[in-house]
């Protein structure tokens, strides 16, 4: 399956990425070749790194390795096929416009039967492939539009209940581990994943782990494999990602549940 990743910082922090490396927290490893991409956020518009293909040889990825992306909303995906063709337009992260903000939006899991539904499908937003996971987003891009008609710059208690009601429906028809940016907040759904053993029995695993690092305990102190932070820099930081990424004390989310970053910091749960 998929492997999503997002970061949520106090400030602006400098972060270069080796997803060759990344991924094999995830198992992943020669399993990351249907493709790759990373956002992050400047203000409300998101710079998306993305390609068709597998990271380990690719000259887009030895870019990245050697940017320091510097924002303090970031998020990565890293494809496992199970819908659509292997394709840039099927590659996530996915990113719509909505009132003057870009949202981005991960997906990892598999929902069955939402391409060919028709009461999943609007004129606003369509996907331009044909994967479970745009077609998913454009649903809740639609929700999130229909709230933003009847209130301007809604709450984020009004966003959260949309995401969470959108995100409880499609745990219905599937698997369903999403992280979405509206470009204020990152919001973290929580379901659970599906992977093979040694033996090809069928695992269920947590969606989502997430750590907190404060600036006032060291939070620089372990390292990350395929993720570099400068060491001198102070402040908070979030992390999610679908599997712990060291051994840090990362806090399984319980299938079902649901949280909005901002700055570094949880700011809101159920």
């Amino acid at each position: 399956m998929c492997e999503l990743f997002a970061l949520s910082a106090s400030s602006a922090t400098e972060v270069s990425f080796s997803l060759n490396e990344f991924s094999k927290h995830g198992g992943l490893t020669n399993h990351h070749r249907h493709g790759w991409g990373i956002a992050y956020y400047q203000q409300n518009a998101a710079n998306i790194i993305k390609e068709a293909g597998q990271a380990s040889d690719s000259p887009y990825m030895e870019f990245v390795k050697n940017y320091r992306i510097k924002s303090k909303n970031i998020m990565s995906h890293i494809r496992y096929a199970t819908q659509g063709d292997v394709s840039f337009r099927n590659t996530q992260p996915f990113s719509r416009e909505l009132a003057g903000q870009q949202h981005v939006f991960i997906h990892n899991g598999n929902i069955k039967g939402i391409v060919n539904n028709p009461n999943y499908h609007n004129p606003h937003f369509q996907p331009m492939g044909d994967t479970d996971s745009e077609t998913a987003f454009c649903y809740l891009m639609f929700q999130m539009s229909e709230l933003w008609k009847r209130k301007n710059n809604p709450e984020l208690s009004e966003r959260f209940e949309v995401f969470n009601q959108f995100a409880n429906e499609m745990k219905t028809m599937g698997l369903a581990n999403f992280i979405y940016s509206d470009s204020e907040y990152i919001y973290l759904f929580s379901h659970i994943r599906e992977v093979k053993d040694d033996k090809g029995n069928d695992v269920v695993l947590p969606g989502l782990y997430v750590l907190l690092r404060q600036c006032d305990i060291g939070i620089f102190d372990t390292e990350i494999k395929g993720l570099k932070m400068p060491e001198s820099q102070s402040l908070n930081v979030a992390l999610a990602s679908s599997v712990p990424l060291n051994n840090e004390n990362w806090v399984v989310l319980e299938s079902g549940q649901s949280m909005v970053f901002k700055n570094g910091e949880i700011v809101l749960g159920a």
